[in-house]
């Protein structure tokens, strides 16, 4: 379906209910940033208790990362990561519809780290992954300028609509995630690219390495992106702070990456992954079924 064709059928009236729902959530953005987190908490708390979405997901998860842990601790992480989760919806909807000066505070550290890549003119991949605070802090990386993004569609579509109209609204390009050539071409132009591949699937360019110890699919696929595109692989992270605010840290370009090696690469990404998980493991999007489909000889964990 072509991309005209689609938003003309999203006024069908089997699209009312969701329209009806992202209306109510704008109004919400509009709410001071005091009161969209109370209701973070609210919503946070009601779903962990009643909804119970992903609930066994998340424990399962938790243990498997954090054996360290008692099941009281393990208890109260999971219900900080659904405050965290409720937190990230109303910073998405920020995200997509404040206006620059209702942004919450933040601070960029290491900016100059990306300056330094950019300047080679061969594009930078902003390595990253996926944490709940990942739609505002990309709004606020977009604020300097200097932030492209990849998008990947979800399966309803009025909300694929909202979500890439707004990427491409606030980003420098917008790339989709199944678009290799596309994503070599914006890196070529000297782009800075958002990529996160620790929701690995089991593709052609994956294998089983361990993320926290545990076996897990991985995306080996950056190495293969960084050699096509001679891009700069660039860490960044992004925290919410116990004060409200919010800290994006850049850091150096990675050394001696990518290596023929692969496998290596990716096992030295997701140790570096692990690394900030831990300064904000609430924050982390542990919903995500990270140790699935490892294939044959591994036990389903879910």
């Amino acid at each position: 379906m072509s991309r005209s064709s689609e938003q003309t059928n999203l006024g069908h009236p089997r699209h009312w209910p969701m329209w009806f729902g992202l209306g109510v959530f704008w109004c919400i953005s509009r709410l001071h940033w005091t009161e969209q987190r109370r209701l973070a908490r609210g919503l946070g708390w009601f779903v962990f208790h009643f909804i119970r979405i992903r609930r066994r997901v998340v424990f399962t998860n938790l243990r498997l990362c954090f054996p360290e842990k008692t099941p009281a601790q393990i208890h109260a992480l999971a219900r900080a990561h659904y405050d965290s989760l409720a937190l990230g919806l109303m910073e998405t909807c920020a995200g997509w519809w404040a206006a620059t000066p209702d942004l919450p505070a933040h601070r960029i550290e290491g900016l100059a780290h990306l300056d330094a890549a950019l300047v080679r003119g061969k594009g930078v991949i902003l390595l990253t992954a996926h944490f709940t605070t990942l739609e505002i802090c990309g709004r606020l990386m977009a604020e300097a300028g200097t932030f492209g993004c990849l998008y990947r569609d979800p399966n309803n579509p009025v909300l694929a609509h909202i979500m890439r109209q707004q990427r491409e609204r606030h980003a420098t390009i917008a790339v989709h995630a199944k678009d290799l050539k596309g994503l070599i071409r914006a890196l070529q132009a000297g782009h800075a690219i958002w990529y996160a591949p620790d929701q690995g699937k089991a593709i052609k360019s994956s294998e089983v390495l361990p993320f926290f110890g545990v076996p897990a699919i991985t995306n080996t696929a950056t190495s293969k992106i960084a050699t096509l595109s001679e891009a700069a692989v660039v860490p960044y992270f992004a925290k919410r702070e116990a004060d409200h605010s919010y800290t994006l840290t850049i850091h150096p370009a990675l050394e001696n990456f990518p290596t023929p090696d692969h496998a290596a690469d990716a096992t030295r990404i997701n140790l570096l992954i692990e690394e900030q998980v831990r300064r904000a493991p609430e924050q982390y999007f542990w919903v995500h079924k990270r140790f699935k489909h490892r294939g044959p000889g591994y036990p389903d964990l879910y």
